[in-house]
């Protein structure tokens, strides 16, 4: 089926919850969220409204045998799960939708625009874009106190570069970060500044 091939990119992620009170199972938690987010839903409620209108589709990829689970379940299954594992496991199926020609690979950092934490900082994400494909293939957060300096070579530890062009602003135009890209089997183009 075209959802387990999808999902088995998630395999290595646990079902947090106790067996016996599982009434949806994790692989259609995750497809619904997913899916719904790829869709262009922005929270679970709107997941949720979006399932409830494609559960044929849905139910053409796995069973969903009790229909659509709740936005409370989605919320509550999503936000139980390892979230270092689901974004290993989401960029691990992002790399896999990418071409196996050499790419553009663009990293630039972003504030996001009313998502603050509770210490009041926005969030700020570091992204990495493949430009062929026009899509985003990992972030990084950085830290309240921190800056993208520390956060670029943790994003690039994780993406596979080989053969690839890395550009990125004059924030990141530091040695580290030049040797971390070529580390990676990639070539860079960084900007510079008169100072």
């Amino acid at each position: 089926m075209a959802g387990a091939a999808f999902l088995d990119h998630f395999s290595g992620l646990r079902d947090p919850r106790q067996p016996w009170k599982v009434a949806f199972p994790l692989p259609e938690i995750l497809l619904v969220v997913l899916c719904g987010t790829l869709a262009g839903a922005q929270n679970f409620v709107e997941i949720r409204h979006w399932a409830g209108h494609k559960l044929d589709f849905l139910r053409r990829l796995l069973p969903f045998q009790r229909g659509v689970p709740s936005h409370d379940t989605l919320n509550d299954v999503m936000n139980a799960l390892d979230a270092r594992l689901f974004s290993e496991c989401f960029t691990t199926w992002v790399e896999s939708l990418r071409a196996a020609e050499p790419d553009i690979v663009a990293i630039d950092g972003q504030t996001s625009r009313r998502a603050h934490a509770a210490d009041a900082h926005p969030l700020h994400l570091v992204s990495a874009w493949a430009t062929r494909q026009r899509l985003v293939i990992g972030q990084q957060a950085t830290d309240a106190k921190s800056n993208e300096i520390t956060a670029i070579p943790l994003l690039l530890e994780r993406l596979e570069l080989t053969g690839a062009l890395v550009t990125i602003d004059a924030m990141g135009c530091q040695r580290g970060i030049a040797e971390t890209i070529r580390s990676r089997g990639a070539d860079y183009l960084l900007a510079l500044k008169d100072n």
